[in-house]
Order: C-alpha cells, then sequence, then structure tokens
C-alpha cells in the first residue's frame, strides 16, 4: 500500500469522532412565527408550502398588514435580551426577486434594536441595530431576493458579527457592541419595520431568535464540529493541488504580462475621440458647426460648450436676423410696408408678391481700380414671381404663413423647413408659423430661443429639497441628495429615523 494512502487512513482514524447533537433549552429560544400565533392571522399573510414540511410556512403578501407580536410577547423579548451579549436570528426565506423588505425587526419608538432587512436593489443585507442610544447599520453585499429559499442566520457575540447563508460562512466583521438591555414599548415586527414601510415581499419559515453562543448550528448541525473528516481531509488535499496548478498557471500569466508592460514602457498612449467619422487627437479642438459649439477631446471624452454670442445693438433701421452659415445673429437692414416690419428674407403678399431685399452699394477706391468696398445700404421690397404648387385640400382649409406668399394646407409642419432650434430648444408648430422654445430646465439666451442654457434651479431657488438634502443641479433638471447619516423617503425628502 502506498505510504501517503496509508497516512490518510491513519489521519481519517485519528481525526474521526462522533457528532453529537446539539441540545438547545427551550427558555433560551423564540419561535417567532409561533409566538406571533399566525395561523390566526388572516390579513396579509397566508400559509403555503414552506422548504420542508417539519414546519409551518407563510406567504407575506405585497399589500398593508400589521404583524406584530402581544404585549406580554414584547415583554417576553425583553426579558431574554437582557444582559445578553450573544444571540442568533435564523429563518429560511425566499424572497420576491429584485424587492426590498424587512424580515424581522424589533423596534422602539425612534429606533431599530436589532433589525435584519434584505435589499433586491441593492443586492445586500442590511443589521439595523443601536449602540450607546446611537443608530448603527453594518451593510452585507449579498443577493437574497432572487426567488430562491436561502437558510439565512445572523449571529452576534459582543463586539463579534457573523452571517451564514445556505450554511456558508459569509462575512465575520468587528462591529461596536449592539445594545440588548431593551427599553418598554417596544414591538416585535415580522416581515415589515412598522404599521407601512419595510414590507417583506415572500415566504418565512422557521423564524427564531435564539440566546446562546453559535445559534446557527441549530439550522446548521453539520458546522458543529471542531476537528476535520476524512472526506474534508481528502477535499483539503485536493483542493492544494488545484490551487498549485493555478498558482502555476497564474505564475506564467504573469510573466508575460510582464513582458508585455515592460515593451508597453517606451510607448505613449493618448485616448482619441471620433466624431462623424473625423478622429481627434487627446486636447484637440473644433466647431461643431451643427450646434454652434466648440468642441474639445478631453482624454477620449468629448466635451462641448455653445458659442458665447456679442449683445447685439443694432440701428432703428435694421434688425437682429440669423444668417445663413453663422452662428450668432447679425444686424440686417429692415424692410417697413403698411406698418408692419419684415426682415431680410421675409415676404409680404400684396397684389403681389414681395420679398425685403438688402440691397448694397459698391465703392471703388482712386489710387487701386481693383480695390472695391461694399456697405449695405437699406431694406427693399422687391416684386418677385413665384409659382405656388398646387394643394390637395379644400379651399377652407388654405392658410397663409407669416412671412410668406404661397399658402398651404391647414395642419402643415412648418418645424420641417423653418427655424433651426439649437440642441437644448424644440421646434414648435403654431397655426401659421414655427416657433423655438426652450425644452424644461432651460432658458433663452439673449432671448433667443433658438439657442437655450441650463437654469441652475439650485442657485436660483427654483427647488422643492426639503430639510436633510442638498441640492445638486444637472442639466435641465436637479436632484435632491441626502445629507450623510439619513435616509431617503421620496424624491425631495430624507429623515434621519431609520
Amino acid at each position: 500500500m502506498p505510504m501517503d494512502v496509508i497516512l490518510v487512513v491513519w489521519f481519517c482514524v485519528c481525526t474521526a469522532r462522533t457528532v453529537v447533537g446539539f441540545g438547545m433549552d427551550p427558555d433560551l429560544q423564540m419561535d417567532i412565527i409561533t409566538e406571533l400565533d399566525l395561523v390566526n392571522t388572516t390579513l396579509g399573510v397566508a400559509q403555503v408550502s414552506g422548504m420542508h414540511n417539519a414546519s409551518k410556512a407563510f406567504l407575506f403578501q405585497d399589500i398593508e398588514r400589521e404583524i406584530h407580536a402581544a404585549p406580554h410577547v414584547s415583554e417576553k423579548l425583553i426579558q431574554l435580551f437582557r444582559n445578553k451579549s450573544e444571540f442568533t436570528f435564523l429563518a429560511t426565506v425566499q424572497q420576491k426577486p429584485s424587492t426590498s423588505g424587512v424580515m424581522l425587526s424589533i423596534r422602539g419608538l425612534e429606533h431599530s434594536y436589532f433589525e435584519l432587512e434584505s435589499s433586491g436593489l441593492r443586492d445586500e443585507i442590511r443589521y439595523h441595530y443601536v449602540h450607546n442610544g446611537k443608530p448603527r447599520t453594518e451593510a452585507l453585499p449579498y443577493r437574497m431576493a432572487d426567488g430562491q429559499w436561502h437558510k439565512v442566520a445572523l449571529s452576534v457575540s459582543a463586539s463579534h458579527l457573523l452571517l451564514h447563508v445556505d450554511c456558508n460562512r459569509i462575512y465575520e466583521r468587528v462591529i461596536d457592541p449592539p445594545d440588548t438591555n431593551l427599553p418598554p414599548g417596544i414591538n416585535l415586527w415580522l416581515g415589515q419595520r412598522n404599521q407601512k414601510h419595510g414590507l417583506f415581499k415572500g415566504i418565512i419559515q422557521d423564524g427564531k431568535i435564539i440566546f446562546m453562543p453559535n445559534g446557527y448550528i441549530t439550522q446548521c448541525p453539520n458546522l458543529n464540529r471542531t476537528c476535520p473528516t476524512c472526506s474534508d481531509f481528502l477535499s483539503l488535499v485536493q483542493g492544494i493541488m488545484d490551487l498549485q496548478e493555478l498558482l502555476a498557471k497564474m505564475t506564467a500569466k504573469l510573466n508575460y504580462a510582464e513582458t508585455r508592460l515592460s515593451q508597453l514602457e517606451n510607448c505613449h498612449c493618448e485616448k482619441t475621440c471620433q466624431v462623424s467619422g473625423l478622429l481627434y487627437r487627446d486636447q484637440d479642438s473644433w466647431v461643431d458647426g451643427d450646434h454652434c459649439r466648440n468642441c474639445t477631446c478631453k482624454s477620449g471624452a468629448v466635451e462641448c460648450r455653445r458659442m458665447s454670442c456679442p449683445p447685439l445693438s443694432c440701428s432703428p433701421d435694421s434688425l437682429p436676423v440669423h444668417v445663413a452659415g453663422q452662428c450668432c445673429k447679425v444686424c440686417r437692414p429692415k424692410c417697413i410696408y403698411g406698418g408692419k416690419v419684415l426682415a431680410e428674407g421675409q415676404r409680404i403678399l400684396t397684389k403681389s408678391c414681395r420679398e425685403c431685399r438688402v440691397m448694397t452699394r459698391y465703392w471703388c477706391r482712386k489710387r487701386n481700380i481693383q480695390e472695391e468696398e461694399h456697405v449695405l445700404w437699406g431694406g427693399v421690397l422687391v416684386k418677385i414671381t413665384e409659382m405656388c404648387p398646387p394643394l390637395n385640400c379644400s379651399e377652407k382649409d388654405h392658410i397663409l404663413p407669416e412671412n410668406q406668399c404661397c399658402r398651404v394646407c391647414r395642419g402643415h409642419n412648418f418645424c420641417a423647413e423653418g427655424p433651426k432650434c439649437g440642441e437644448n430648444s424644440e421646434c414648435k408648430n403654431w397655426n401659421t408659423k414655427a416657433t423655438c422654445e426652450c425644452k424644461s430646465g432651460y432658458i433663452s439666451v439673449q432671448g433667443d430661443s433658438a439657442y437655450c442654457e441650463d437654469i441652475d434651479e439650485c442657485a436660483a431657488k427654483m427647488h422643492y429639497c426639503h430639510a436633510n438634502t442638498v441640492c445638486v443641479n444637472l442639466p435641465g433638471l436637479y436632484r435632491c441628495d441626502c445629507v450623510p447619516g439619513y435616509i431617503r423617503v421620496d424624491d425631495f425628502s430624507c429623515t434621519g429615523e431609520l
């Protein structure tokens, strides 16, 4: 027989021992489901099949309910907790996927002295308790809201916290020792924090509190042994061999990575930006003509800012207008007909169609006849001949758009051919024209709604953030963040009450 096999057999014989059953003093435990008499509770809970048939299981429905202990049960709980430094809460649960709720809460008027919460939104288990009269919370990342059955056991021994899930030790931490001398008036809640908050959605079975060391062993008896078995030893040997093989592979990969890194030390790498098929290097700048913005590539991200336009002060015979190919308005001569003011390019229908155009006067310099300059003279109405397209609607639905000569059908989409609105404004159709309007949370720049900038609701005091929150400005909106130590109630409020 090989020597290594002899050693394994010798180890198994020497270390084999009988696992003694774990006895439990009934005076040192509380069966919560029995104490709360859930069998006779009809509102919000229903008896269902559990993970096993040895005890009753109850479905906690997603409706308003009040599952809490009677006064004499709360008093019994106070006596059990008194001067105890070691206790364990254990239960078998099946939580509805992606939901959050409280499995058990021992709560006073202001604080939770013991509360175990499972958050499916953050995938974590939270233990709320009180230390020296002040609330504390330990967040233990773990996904329990997955629709599967789980055995959960949270053990506290003075300042030592231990979490088991499905008989596996998940977390072990040192915490501030919790207060166990519970004040009068506390209440025991199952499947919720209070009347309206922390409603657990799912099934709870075997809910108990054990007041003795290593209470999790009542849920997982196989953990009650201090010496490994033969099977454990063989698994340990196999695990060491697997780790050695993995270590050899990781060493080879590390050596390869170090070689590659030494080659890259002499390379200069930078992040680039790709926009509309064009590649820009880091710190390159360009003009985004479509939106009148100056853009820069910064570490692979494109940052753009709208071009700032200087304020215009046009003469009485001019109007600020947009000119094709330019982002800022310019002063152009205006036309007046019958008391109506028209800008360059606008039309009016009298007996014939007339368009406002700007006349240009040319001047030649005497010393060099090849040089010439021109100045804007003024706006004049010019008669134009334009064939209007046929319309496919009845004559009563014909309308004349503003500053145009050809009629269109009612409901015409003026935005398809109308003003050019910036990225923070949007085009809106009216009966006879289209205009640009700023999106919600933005304000026009210099009175021009084609270009809009963000409103800082926080600085302007235009927000609804209440006490215990901090206003954070965002593009087009704002957010109310809770100050440290407070929890969210709604989008605008936070509270310090856990």
